[in-house]
């Protein structure tokens, strides 16, 4: 059906774009440096299993540390989002209720201002 050629023409390109790349001569430096180190590496670690297991542990101690705390924060961030929704519904409330307090003392101060100002105000004005 055609379901292999997908996979053989994906490693085709690869590896044709792999020897492209070596015809840059400083590609070829680098490839060739990082090469040795990383035999070089390979060797070292394999005269001195203890000291690779070493370095595997403490990767792995930072890796927990580090999700850990991105656990313990994603926790965090959940209870403040659920604090919340709960406490909006309640903030919303108060500030209509605030809006129309302040409402009602408008209305009554432009009652108590109309009463005091009014009379004199319209019997200037006849």
């Amino acid at each position: 059906m055609g379901n292999g050629k997908f996979g053989k023409f994906i490693i085709f390109g690869a590896l044709a774009g792999a020897v492209i790349s070596l015809f840059d001569r400083s590609t070829r430096e680098q490839v060739t440096r990082k090469s040795k180190k990383l035999l070089s590496d390979v060797s070292h670690y394999r005269k001195n299993p203890d000291e690779l297991k070493q370095m595997v542990m403490e990767k792995k101690d930072k890796i927990q540390m580090v999700y850990n705390q991105l656990s313990g924060d994603a926790n965090y961030l959940k209870t403040q989002v659920e604090e919340l929704k709960t406490l909006t519904p309640q903030v919303k409330e108060l500030v209509v209720d605030t809006k129309e307090a302040f409402v009602e003392a408008k209305d009554e101060y432009k009652s108590i201002v109309q009463d005091e100002t009014g009379p004199t105000d319209q019997s200037v004005k006849k």
